[in-house]
């Protein structure tokens, strides 16, 4: 039997309060939720946009405590939440997704056994703990490499090619000789993702997919609905989405990002427990976007109709991009949406732009 669905006027809490926060903040309160959101920023953009919200450190246990006393759902906005906080925060009130979805997905290693127990293909891959492990490393995914930090890594960070065992030590040096993971290297045409939701009771929908363009290893650019995606492409994104959701008994949105090999292939590259970069096209092309898509997962609602409307390209402004705010704003075509930082800087995420076209048949 399902949870009983929150009415409207309960408390949804957010744990972290960077601009997924904003966005699912704002989205809650469409749908007339009180949404909290707890970080340990005061000034965090989410704080600013939310009925109320909580500033302390993830290891202020009773702050934790206190917050989640006064929610009806708590909710996460990002991977990298200590699992310990979220841990405390679900002794109080029930947590969508659950503390599994975390850790099967701050860990790489982790996740890529996850992805491949729950029958689902990626690249080959093997743990390196030290420098002494690469050349077995190595032998296993052969080169070139990635080598990349098994924990909070993101947007790029914590990443280095190893094309020839040459490499292999300055490598291993520039992630900080922390624990890491090797991952052979994909012979992909493309990169698409799938944004998904799960319920409560376990049904899965899932918008169009998404083409990614990335740059310095940040997404720059989502065109969705991706072009040249026949049905079954869009069916085995489905079946890859609806197995690994069911395998973490997630409850909201999670996006999966995925290597095209253009012969009807798709590999899993990594999962996103929460809304996702490649989900911001759905604000302005879909009748229910991702947010309140997770919203109402976590409320307990009936999941809305992903269906576009619309195809979008979305665009990314990050750093200095956002100084054009005004020329963007003018645009007619584009819907500009700022994320209330306060100041740019290289690297970071300011806002993201939709244009909107019409919908094309897929083929």
């Amino acid at each position: 039997m399902s949870p009983r669905p929150l009415a409207p006027g309960s408390v949804i809490g957010i744990l972290g309060g960077g601009q997924l926060g904003r966005m699912l903040a704002l989205a809650g309160a469409k749908l007339g939720f009180d949404m909290h959101v707890f970080d340990p920023e005061p000034d965090c953009p989410a704080a600013r946009v939310a009925s109320r919200s909580w500033a302390a450190p993830w290891a202020d246990a009773g702050a934790v405590e206190a917050f989640a006393d006064r929610c009806d759902a708590i909710t996460y906005e990002f991977e990298n939440i200590p699992v310990e906080a979220v841990e405390v925060a679900a002794k109080t009130a029930p947590l969508r997704p659950g503390a599994r979805s975390l850790e099967l997905t701050q860990d790489r290693i982790t996740e890529k056994r996850f992805i491949n127990e729950a029958g689902v293909a990626t690249v080959a891959f093997a743990p390196v703990d030290s420098l002494a492990d690469l050349p077995a490393a190595i032998a296993i995914t052969g080169l070139p490499a990635l080598l990349k930090t098994r924990r909070f890594g993101y947007d790029g960070k914590g990443q280095a090619w190893i094309r020839s065992a040459d490499d292999a030590a300055a490598a291993w040096e520039s992630i900080g000789e922390q624990p890491a993971i090797l991952e052979g290297a994909a012979a992909f045409v493309r990169e698409l993702s799938v944004v998904a939701a799960r319920s409560v009771d376990g049904v899965v929908k899932a918008w169009p997919l998404a083409e990614n363009v990335h740059q310095d290893g940040i997404l720059k650019q989502s065109t969705a609905p991706a072009t040249s995606v026949d049905d079954a492409l869009q069916a085995r994104a489905l079946e890859i989405a609806t197995a690994l959701g069911n395998g973490m008994a997630h409850v909201g949105v999670f996006a999966v990002e995925l290597f095209d090999l253009g012969d009807g292939q798709l590999l899993v590259n990594e999962i996103a427990p929460r809304v996702h970069n490649t989900g911001h096209w759905t604000m302005d092309a879909c009748g229910c976007d991702q947010f309140e898509q997770h919203v109402r997962a976590v409320a307990g609602w009936p999941l809305g109709d992903p269906a576009p409307h619309s195809s979008a390209v979305m665009t990314n402004l990050i750093g200095h991009d956002v100084d054009d705010w005004q020329a963007l704003a003018s645009d007619p075509q584009a819907r500009l949406h700022l994320y209330g930082k306060r100041k740019a800087r290289k690297g970071r995420k300011m806002g993201h732009l939709n244009r909107l076209g019409p919908l094309q048949d897929r083929g």
